[in-house]
């Protein structure tokens, strides 16, 4: 029984110390941002999309897929207040929901490609030898492509479809992400307290997991935010070329295919797209630039 409950008090501090850890970060993350008027701008602008995304079915009037043929290509109304499109659906709903597609789509394909560079860099940066060479080798390889170009040979070969669209983006910026994390982990696997893990018996593993990785975090974290406006950015140019989500899906960069060719009898459903995509990407880059700068200082 006494055993028991020196192992519950054992976890419980455990867990204490992870809640105050995370805590910790929260702020730390919190005063890098309002220290930085670049990343209050960038954050304020990415919030309020949020809000749209989230909050799309309460702020809009219409279905995003609902047709009204007796409104096509109308100029903005007080019933449309971004006008329609050129099968009378009410252009400020389709902007709404496809927040939500892209501020969906985006955050989860970095997230895996994070995890598949993580998987990678690591390993490469700690281990170095063979082991770096033979990784290395296979990310140059994806990365003597272009980026859009290997986007459009994976969602031409696989269909176009969100999930294929998440696993694109993943491979097309895992190999960035790999780069990074062997670079700070060949710089931090020589620091002291890497040492003292290994001298406490540790294995690789465990080392790479609770030394290297919480104490990259400041870069990985900027390269996270970054490389969601990138998403965003490629999200909508693959949705341009017909290679995003299929239609009818509300989408910024279908938005922008299906009325480029309209422009002259109705500006509005491309106009609306083109400005929702630039002031998203703009605002992510503010965030993360704004955050890259000011923790830049206390290096």
């Amino acid at each position: 029984m006494a055993t028991e409950n020196i192992s519950m008090t054992k976890s419980t501090s455990r867990f204490v110390l992870t809640l105050r850890g995370i805590w910790k970060g929260l702020q730390e993350l919190a005063e890098l941002i309002f220290a930085s008027p670049t990343a209050v701008i960038g954050l304020v602008v990415v919030l309020a999309w949020v809000f749209v995304a989230i909050f799309a079915p309460l702020i809009t009037t219409y279905s995003p897929l609902e047709q009204d043929y007796k409104n096509i290509n109308q100029k903005p109304t007080a019933a449309h207040v971004l006008g329609t499109d050129n099968l009378g659906r009410d252009v400020w709903t389709r902007v709404a929901y496809g927040a939500r597609t892209i501020l969906s789509l985006g955050p989860i394909s970095v997230f895996v490609a994070f995890l598949i560079g993580l998987a990678l860099g690591l390993p490469a940066g700690y281990y170095q030898g063979w082991v770096d060479e033979l990784i290395m080798r296979i990310l140059d390889a994806l990365m003597a492509f272009p980026t859009i170009l290997l986007y459009m040979i994976i969602i031409s070969a696989v269909g176009a479809s969100p999930f294929n669209v998440v696993i694109a983006i993943a491979i097309g910026g895992a190999p960035g992400i790999a780069r990074l994390v062997r670079a700070l982990t060949m710089d931090i696997r020589t620091r002291e307290y890497v040492a003292a893990a290994k001298l406490r018996g540790d294995s690789d593993i465990m080392i790479m997991l609770r030394e290297i990785l919480p104490n990259s975090r400041g870069p990985l974290i900027v390269d996270f935010l970054l490389r969601i406006g990138y998403a965003a950015f490629y999200i909508g140019t693959l949705g341009f070329l017909g290679l995003g989500l299929p239609p009818p899906t509300p989408d910024w960069g279908g938005m922008v295919q299906e009325g480029h060719g309209r422009m002259s009898a109705n500006i509005w459903p491309v106009l609306s797209a083109t400005m929702a995509i630039v002031t998203l990407v703009i605002g992510l880059n503010m965030f993360a630039d704004g955050l890259r700068e000011e923790s830049m200082r206390y290096q």
